[in-house]
Parts: C-alpha cells; sequence; structure tokens
C-alpha cells in the first residue's frame, strides 16, 4: 500500500538582488533613468547657451518672409513667400531629382546587369567597364564631371544644339516645349487613369486565370494597347486639344517651352548613373542566384530566350534582387544632398543652407531636414517590404 509522500519542503525566495530577471530590470531602468538625464541636461544646457545669446526658439519663423529667389520651383515662389514655402520648395525638389534618379538607375541597372551576362562578348565588356568604372569612382567627382565638365561646356543659347529644332540643349540647360491643354484636355487625362486601372484589374486576373486554369492571355500587350489606343480615341475624338509652345529663341535666350536646369541635368545623370552600376551587379548576381536547372527546364518547354529570362529567371530573381535594391534606392534619396555642392535647390541647399543663415534657428532647421530624410527612407523601405513580400514564394 502507498503512503502518501511528504510535501517538498518550501524554498525561500531569493533576495531581488541574486534573482536575474529582476537585476536585468534594474540595470536597465538605471540605464534609462542616466539616458533621460543625459538628454535633459543636453537640452538644458543648449537652450541657457541660446538664450545667453539672444536666440529665439521655436517654428514661429516659418511664418517670416524669406527675402530670396529660387532659380526652380514646383509650385508657385517669389521672394515674399514665407519660409515655409521654401521648405516645401526644397522638399519637392527633392522628391523631383530622387524620383528621376529611381527610375532612370533601375532601368539602367537592369539592363547593364542582364547585359554583363550576355553571350556576346563586346556587349558583355561594355557592361563590365561601365560598372567597373563608375561605381567606383567618388559620387561628388561625377557630379563634378557632369556638371562643369560636361553641361558647363555647352555652347551659349545663341549657338544652341537643337535637337529636331523642338528642343535646344545650350550652357542654360535643356529647354523642350511645353505642352498647353486645352478645354476638354481633361477627358484624354481621365481616359488615362482608367486605362491605367483597367490595365491593373487585367492583370489580377490574368494571374487568378492562369493559376486556376492554365491559360494565360497577353496582358502585357492587351495593358499596352489600352493605355496608348484609349487616351488616343479620346484625344481624337475631342478634337485634340492640346497645342505645344515651342521654344523661340529671342535676343540672347529662349522664351517659351520648357528650361531644365544644368544642375539638375547634371545631378539626374550621376545619381542614376552611379547608382545603376551598383544595381547592375545586384542585378547580376540576383540572376546568377536562380538554379541553371530552371532555364534548362524552360529551354526543354521550348521556350525563347526572352521568355525564359522575362517569365522564369526574373520573376525567381526578384527575391534575391530587392532587399539589396532598397538599400541602393535609400542611398539615392540621400546622395542628393550633394545637390548644394553645384547649387541645385534642394532642401539642403535652400532650407539647411539659405534659410539657416538667414534665421539662426540651427535646431529647428536641422531637426525638419533630418525628420524628411528620415520620413523618406522609412516610407520607401516599408513600400519594398510589401513589394518583397508580394514576390516572395507562397508555399503551400
Amino acid at each position: 500500500m502507498a503512503t502518501p509522500s511528504s510535501p517538498p519542503p518550501r524554498t525561500e525566495k531569493p533576495p531581488f538582488w541574486r534573482d536575474p530577471a529582476k537585476r536585468a530590470l534594474l540595470f536597465q531602468a538605471l540605464m534609462l533613468a542616466g539616458l533621460f538625464a543625459v538628454i535633459g541636461f543636453i537640452v538644458n544646457n543648449t537652450l541657457t547657451n541660446l538664450d545667453a545669446r539672444g536666440i529665439t526658439t521655436g517654428f514661429g519663423f516659418l511664418d517670416n518672409t524669406a527675402g530670396f529667389g529660387i532659380v526652380q520651383s514646383l509650385i508657385d515662389y517669389t521672394p515674399q513667400s514665407t519660409y515655409g514655402r521654401t521648405f516645401l520648395v526644397g522638399l519637392l525638389n527633392t522628391l523631383l531629382v530622387s524620383a528621376l534618379g529611381i527610375m532612370l538607375a533601375t532601368v539602367l541597372g537592369f539592363l547593364m546587369g542582364i547585359a554583363r551576362l550576355s553571350p556576346n562578348w563586346l556587349l558583355s565588356r561594355l557592361a563590365s567597364a561601365y560598372v567597373e568604372i563608375f561605381r567606383n569612382i567618388p559620387l561628388l567627382l561625377q557630379i563634378f564631371f557632369w556638371y562643369f565638365a560636361v553641361l558647363r561646356s555647352l555652347p551659349s543659347p545663341r549657338q544652341s544644339m537643337s535637337i529636331g529644332e523642338v528642343a535646344f540643349l545650350n550652357v542654360r540647360g535643356l529647354v523642350v516645349p511645353d505642352p498647353v491643354g486645352g478645354p476638354g484636355f481633361g477627358w484624354t487625362l481621365v481616359a488615362l487613369a482608367v486605362a491605367v486601372v483597367a490595365s491593373i484589374v487585367l492583370v489580377r486576373f490574368n494571374r487568378r486565370r492562369h493559376e486556376a486554369t492554365g491559360v494565360r492571355l497577353p496582358a502585357g500587350w492587351i495593358s499596352l494597347g489600352l493605355i496608348i489606343g484609349l487616351p488616343a480615341l479620346v484625344f481624337v475624338g475631342s478634337g485634340m486639344p492640346l497645342t505645344w509652345d515651342v521654344p523661340k529663341l529671342t535676343g540672347f535666350n529662349f522664351s517659351g517651352g520648357i528650361t531644365v536646369l544644368p544642375e539638375l541635368l547634371a545631378l539626374w545623370l550621376a545619381l542614376s548613373i552611379y547608382t545603376g552600376a551598383f544595381i547592375a551587379e545586384i542585378v547580376r548576381s540576383g540572376i546568377q542566384a536562380v538554379s541553371h536547372g530552371q532555364t534548362e527546364a524552360a529551354r526543354a518547354l521550348s521556350l525563347s530566350g526572352g521568355m525564359t529570362l522575362r517569365l522564369v529567371v526574373i520573376p525567381q530573381a526578384m527575391r534575391v534582387i530587392i532587399p539589396p535594391l532598397t538599400s541602393q534606392y535609400l542611398n539615392l534619396i540621400k546622395n542628393s544632398s550633394l545637390a548644394t555642392a553645384i547649387g541645385y535647390p534642394d532642401l539642403v541647399s535652400v532650407f539647411a543652407g539659405t534659410t539657416l543663415n538667414q534665421t539662426g534657428q540651427a535646431i529647428e532647421v536641422i531637426m525638419m531636414t533630418m525628420a524628411v530624410y528620415l520620413t523618406l527612407s522609412l516610407l520607401v523601405s516599408m513600400f519594398m517590404n510589401w513589394f518583397n513580400a508580394r514576390m516572395a514564394l507562397v508555399e503551400r
């Protein structure tokens, strides 16, 4: 007959300084208190020094009149505008050159990355030379090269290089025709938006249909025809309400049209070519990461080289390409701050430069500028992470 065992002896709780969990909490609390104390000391010391020098703090200076002009503005701006509007002008100019740079660098990087693996000896060597040359030269030096050695050495407006007698390139930049929409042109833009939305719906429907039935429509060609054809039909049907303001040489400069500053051109080219060299290597490594058996299987199904690359290799390589590609996009956005070296009016130049010098509000101006780049980087990272998740393999 089993006898009930005696209860285990009660163990006394150790003091808290011998409990690892409680000891860790204590040290973390002390560390947090020390951190807040250091931050408080820095803030108090800064405010004391600013007060001693008679420098006011706060963001009230954003409502003051700037008093200086900006050579390029995507919104209405005059020297009588406020510093707050100066901030917006610089932000939009930064977004413009960053977006243009990302688009061109992506196209250039993918073309060169694929060309590096081409069986064509000359094409492969040219792509290799592009990568080795441009990724090993400092970006600032490349900006100076495009600005001072290329664009600043162009002829004067009277001796401009003509492109079909409608666009002109000279030392003051690239002058292109300005589209002027007439009454009813808005319907063409509406048709374009409808065509884009319809194309997205068609691509999604085609993907689901292909997964369910194995039947695939030429959705790419249909979408291309829809995006071009529908706005063209509406444009012709509405009487072609669009005219072009072609630039004309009057006196010592051109009148009419749109002038793209040489500073913008130089910065755009340098950022795109420099970042494109890194993207080319990312694309090459991504393609080589795909098993060669996938290519052999595609060839066994009689797929052409282009279809094998587009339908088999690139979709699988994108899962390897996207994470490092995100880092290159972030680098391009941050490198756009080098625009101040050639006078392009980006955020750093007009806000963290001219505005800071005029107002003396160093803390507020630098904090706002840092917050902009931090926000842009986080937004790009969030979008690319979402896109990476969409491209990830779905296991069943």
